[in-house]
Order: C-alpha cells, then sequence, then structure tokens
C-alpha cells in the first residue's frame, strides 16, 4: 500500500510541481497566460488519461458466481518526442486587444519556437521579453518559460490502482478500483473508477468446450486533483491552487484463450475524457506601469477520443495471477498487474 502510494505521488508532484510555474505568464497578461497553460498543461492531462485506462481487463472470461480478484495494476503512458514541446507563436500573444507584447529574449524577431509541455524540459532556458505597450522602453520584464517534467520519470507517466473484481450470475462481472487517498502539504488527490464486464461466450451453447472467451467491457474512471502553489508562486496574491477534475470512459471487446497456465488476450477499445484545470487565487501583477488583481483568473480543458489496441498475457499459478500488457493508440502505454483470486 504504501509503495503504491509513493508511486501515484512521485508521479503527480513531479507534474504539478512543473505545472505550478505557468503563474509567470501572468505578467504579459490573464489572456496570454490562459492561453500558454492550456498548450503547456494539455499532453500531461491527456497522457493521465490513457494511463488510467490501462489494466481494466486480463481475460475474456467473466468469473463465475462469487468468483472474485483483487489486484494491484501499475501502469505507464510512454511520452514520445511529440508529447514533450509545442510550438509557441509570437503573434498568437500580441492581439491588438492586449496590453502587453511579448517577444523571445534572445531573439527577439523570432516568430515562433518549439517550447516544453509539462511533460518536456527546455535545455537550455526559454525566456521572453514583455513590455507595456504603452511605455514599451520602462520596464520590461524577462520571464522564464516554465520546464516539464522531462526525463526525471525516464519518459514515462505513471498510474497505479488497488483493483477489484466480482463474478455475478450470466456472465456479469463488476469491477471497482481506487487511489488510497493522498494528501501532503501541498498536493490532494483522490481517484476512483467502476467497470461492467459481459462474457458473450457464456450465453451460447457448449460454451465450455470453446477453446476462447469474447467478452465486452465499459469503464469510468474520476480523478481530482488539488495543487497549492501559493508559498513557490512568483505572483503575489493569496489561495493560489491549481485544481484538477478529470473523467474518462473506456469502451472494450475483448477476447482471450482459454488454458489453464498461461493465456493471451486482446481486444480493441475507445477512449474518451475531459480534463479541466482551475487555476485558482488571486494573482496581484505590478510592474511599475500597469498593476491588476485577478481573483480565480481562468480554466483551461483538454479532451481525448481515441481508438486503442491491446496485447496482452495472463500466468495463472493457483490464488497468485501475473498479467502484463500493452496498448498501441495516440498514448502508447504498458502495464503490469499483481492478482490474488478465487475462482
Amino acid at each position: 500500500m504504501k509503495n503504491l502510494r509513493l508511486l501515484i505521488l512521485f508521479s503527480l508532484i513531479s507534474f504539478y510541481t512543473q505545472a505550478q510555474d505557468v503563474d509567470a505568464l501572468f505578467a504579459a497578461g490573464v489572456e496570454n497566460a490562459e492561453q500558454f497553460t492550456n498548450d503547456y498543461l494539455m499532453p500531461g492531462t491527456n497522457g493521465l488519461m490513457h494511463s488510467m485506462n490501462a489494466n481494466w481487463f486480463n481475460t475474456g472470461e467473466t468469473k463465475p458466481l462469487g468468483g472474485f480478484e483483487i489486484s494491484i495494476v501499475t501502469n505507464a503512458v510512454v511520452i514520445n518526442d511529440e508529447h514533450k514541446s509545442f510550438t509557441l507563436n509570437i503573434a498568437d500573444y500580441n492581439s491588438d486587444d492586449y496590453d502587453f507584447t511579448v517577444a523571445f529574449a534572445d531573439d527577439e524577431t523570432l516568430a515562433s519556437k518549439d517550447v516544453a509541455t509539462a511533460l518536456g524540459e527546455n535545455d537550455p532556458d526559454v525566456e521572453l521579453i514583455v513590455r507595456s505597450k504603452q511605455f514599451p522602453n520602462i520596464n520590461p520584464e524577462t520571464i522564464t518559460l516554465p520546464s516539464g517534467i522531462g526525463e526525471s520519470t525516464k519518459d514515462l507517466l505513471p498510474t497505479a490502482f488497488l483493483q477489484a473484481a466480482l463474478g455475478l450470475s450470466k456472465g456479469i462481472e463488476v469491477k471497482a478500483r481506487f487511489v488510497p487517498k493522498i494528501k501532503t502539504d501541498e498536493l490532494e488527490l483522490s481517484l476512483y473508477g467502476a467497470g461492467l464486464q459481459m462474457e458473450f461466450t457464456k450465453w451460447l451453447p457448449g460454451n465450455k468446450i470453446l477453446p476462447v472467451a469474447l467478452s465486452g467491457l465499459v469503464a469510468y474512471t474520476h480523478m481530482n486533483g488539488s495543487y497549492d502553489i501559493t508559498a513557490s508562486s512568483g505572483i503575489d496574491g493569496e489561495n493560489q491552487k491549481i485544481e484538477n477534475s478529470t473523467s474518462s470512459w473506456l469502451f472494450q471487446l475483448i477476447g482471450s484463450t482459454k488454458l489453464p497456465v498461461i493465456n493471451f488476450y486482446g481486444g480493441l477499445g475507445y477512449i474518451k475524457g475531459s480534463s479541466q484545470s482551475d487555476v485558482l487565487g488571486t494573482y496581484e501583477v505590478d510592474n511599475g506601469i500597469l498593476s491588476y488583481s485577478e481573483p480565480d483568473p481562468f480554466s483551461v480543458s483538454s479532451d481525448v477520443a481515441s481508438v486503442r489496441g491491446t496485447l496482452g498475457f495472463k500466468l495463472k499459478l493457483g490464488f497468485f495471477r501475473l498479467n502484463g500488457e500493452y496498448h498501441l493508440s495516440e498514448y502508447n502505454a504498458f502495464a503490469l498487474g499483481i492478482n490474488f483470486g478465487f475462482r
């Protein structure tokens, strides 16, 4: 249990500790801070939704009435280069309606540059110069764009759960997963999920002699997270934090072999989810020329809708089972499960 909590804690703290630095963009105006935060966080929240939906099943067979399985599952999304950066176009941050202009500090003539997302790293640092439109030569401010987690997690974005499954009658199995509540001085996290798996081959005559099992699964997962950035923020204010709410659905077709010891399974699924991050608290900006205070300045969101393919194996040794799987999708992922079951 302790190691499970530590894995989740390391992953989420790594992610949100970097995300806290998006408040630096308030010096360029709330609109610019919102746009940057959306582009910066999106690959990370989308990756989390894919990681959250791994290892919901390890066979196409559903358990008989009263059969159960308790599991510790660990999942990890593979962070590809395309998830580590996005193109920051200067023109998008210099609207006529804004009070500030923005340029790259190393070359103010550059129109765009690839910069880190929450999953990447700026090496070297990327700096912007922010100027007031009214007084462009007075008190220009240089801000450093936030880096991401880079290689600190070995290009992986992990999640882990405690999971349980219980067989009902007529090929129906119910599932539940959760993360033991995590709370530190800065981070709070809770996660839960529920699923329903139905085996179609249970409804066929002579199903016990069939060499394969076919089933369908519907599962829902929800995560709430909150990270207090007041102490580490570079902007004056109060009660500054980032709150995240992420929900996703998985619709999956599953097929597996029916052998005594080792079996193989696979399937085709569809992940649909959404994630919203709210930047809350009061942010007070004063550059010597313009000053403003923004309470609960903005929210950003992202959505996923992806098909995925799954291949896996399951080894049964009495009450003990071990499974591993790999998913091919917009964010590839792999997962391992340690399972203890009866029937």
